[in-house]
């Protein structure tokens, strides 16, 4: 899991509580809805902070990683209208569906960030982060069912729309997506 894709580092090792969550405010306030900060902290107690710190402001922790004395923190920042559920795509499924159907003939089309897809995913699900989509059409195999996942369902929601748009037929949208996901996973 060494590869993660990130938009902006920002190292804060060395510094004690409450500095690394000053300095991660200040880094995400810079960052675009949907980009992925990666902190680089020293302090132990970061772990509990950046998870509780990231829960109450409304980003989305997505989880640490421990290399050495090196803590590096994985924080996706959240738009206004993101947690928002306005699923506008007709075909919906539950997680139960997709769970049921796991075995058959089907692509998962996971659309959540990089990193967010390197924490933990179904196994075999196609990872094509939805800013990437329209470049990466042709990756998609048209002749089996698509279940498209995300954190939540809203990204999915705009992926399977996209989808629909460009001719695709067998689209689903699965809701509550992966904050909800009980079935298997898989980090490789």
């Amino acid at each position: 899991m060494t590869n993660i894709k990130t938009d902006f580092v920002l190292d804060a090792k060395g510094l004690a509580c409450p500095m690394p969550i000053v300095k991660t405010k200040k880094a995400i306030n810079g960052l675009e809805a949907g980009q992925v900060l990666e902190v680089l902290a020293t302090d132990k107690g970061s772990k509990a902070d950046m998870k509780a710190w990231a829960e109450s402001t409304g980003h989305q922790y997505i989880g640490t990683t421990e290399e050495g004395d090196i803590l590096k923190h994985y924080i996706r920042k959240a738009s206004s209208d993101e947690e928002k559920s306005v699923n506008s795509f007709a075909n919906v499924v539950s997680n139960e569906d997709l769970e049921r159907n796991l075995s058959g003939k089907i692509t998962i089309l996971d659309v959540r960030e990089a990193a967010e897809y390197a924490f933990g995913h179904i196994p075999n699900a196609v990872s094509i982060p939805l800013g990437e989509l329209e470049d990466r059409f042709s990756e998609i195999n048209g002749d089996l069912e698509i279940y498209v996942i995300c954190r939540t369902g809203n990204r999915s929601d705009m992926a399977a729309s996209k989808l629909a748009e460009k001719g695709f037929t067998k689209v689903f949208n699965v809701v509550p997506g992966m904050s909800g996901w009980n079935g298997p996973t898989t980090t490789n």
